[in-house]
């Protein structure tokens, strides 16, 4: 009698399974799971300031990129400031909303008394202009915070 399913088939299974393995695995690396999501003050444009968020208990999270207003494919100086929350890591993660651009997650280099920066470049988008959407990932001893926030990167012009 012959076994309903060929070798091509639990060989099709099998790797189903162990895309799935190291999907759930890995997924945190691109899909970062936060403890809390603040939201950055209103009417606040990165393009012109550094722009921040309230912890709610008390702190303060603020974010700067420059230069002004934020360019594609040139060197960016990001810089946080934390009043009020003790962090171990910060990291800075930018996504292409209308397209994937691919993983642009940076880890910010502690300065010491909550300042935390590093350089960045944006990626041209060959559409024309992109919406970014950038979260601020700080972990602290307890929990994982996200701010997320969003500009529109200019054409590039070069």
């Amino acid at each position: 009698m012959r076994s309903p399913f060929s070798l091509v088939d639990l060989s099709i299974i099998l790797a189903l399974a162990i895309v799935a393995v190291f999907g759930y695995k890995y997924s945190p690396l691109l899909l970062p799971k936060a403890d809390l999501t603040i939201e950055p003050v209103a009417g606040c444009d990165l393009h012109k300031q550094a722009c921040h968020a309230d912890v709610p208990g008390g702190g303060r999270i603020e974010l700067s990129i420059t230069p002004h207003p934020i360019p594609v494919v040139t060197p960016l100086q990001v810089s946080v400031s934390l009043s009020g929350v003790e962090a171990s890591k910060v990291e800075i993660d930018f996504a292409g909303v209308t397209m994937n651009m691919g993983y642009n997650r940076k880890t910010l280099d502690a300065r010491g008394d909550g300042n935390f920066s590093g350089d960045a470049m944006l990626p041209v988008c060959i559409t024309g202009s992109m919406l970014w959407h950038v979260t601020l990932l700080v972990e602290t001893r307890h929990q994982r915070i996200a701010v997320p926030f969003e500009f529109e990167a200019p054409v590039d012009k070069t």
